[in-house]
């Protein structure tokens, strides 16, 4: 009787006119029930949305879990720009800060430095070399700062007119090129800095 009763439901929605239902819902409830209707169901976990038009049906359940995980993805990506947004101030931060030390370091020793001898790279306005390697500013400024006093601790070189990265740079080696008032040039990799 009552499959009778949910069949003649389904017709009776059918038959109305179009412009007036344009879906059915079907839904069944936590016992197994099921039952047609106009509007959408109380548990859309057990829901099929039937497309009177067309004879498609939609459940509902699988269309939830998708608009969930397009959610999840869509928060996953916040988060990932987020972290990418907090890593660029912080380099940033870290690349002035070592620039401010260079800047220090030359006015402490005019003898030994050009005014210009470590120029401090800009975020803005950066070499397309040093662009290249651009998340690893921070290094490159401090490995400025070395290779400048390497080169002056060699004694060959009475004083630093200029110290950049190289063009010999690699992603994995960087290298620094410092030319001295001696005319001599050096060219100290970021391993031999390190030593």
């Amino acid at each position: 009787m009552k499959a009778v009763y949910s069949i003649a439901s389904l017709f009776a929605i059918v038959l109305l006119p179009s412009h007036s239902v344009a879906s059915v819902y079907k839904c069944t409830d936590s016992q197994g029930k099921t039952a047609y209707q106009s509007s959408p169901c109380a548990e859309e976990n057990n829901a099929l949305k039937i497309d009177i038009k067309t004879g498609q049906s939609i459940d509902l359940a699988v269309k939830i879990k998708q608009h969930q995980q397009e959610l999840e993805l869509k928060k996953q990506q916040e988060l990932a720009q987020q972290q990418d947004l907090i890593k660029e101030i912080k380099r940033k931060k870290d690349s002035s800060a070592q620039s401010a030390i260079n800047q220090q370091l030359i006015k402490n020793n005019p003898v030994q430095f050009t005014a210009f001898a470590i120029p401090p790279y800009h975020h803005d306005k950066l070499p397309p070399l040093v662009k290249a390697f651009e998340a690893r500013l921070p290094e490159i400024e401090k490995f400025r700062r070395l290779a400048a006093q390497k080169a002056l601790a060699t004694g060959e070189c009475n004083r630093v007119e200029s110290d950049q990265l190289s063009v010999q740079s690699k992603a994995d080696k960087l290298v620094f090129s410092v030319d001295c008032s001696s005319a001599k040039n050096f060219q100290f990799n970021e391993t031999e800095l390190l030593k």
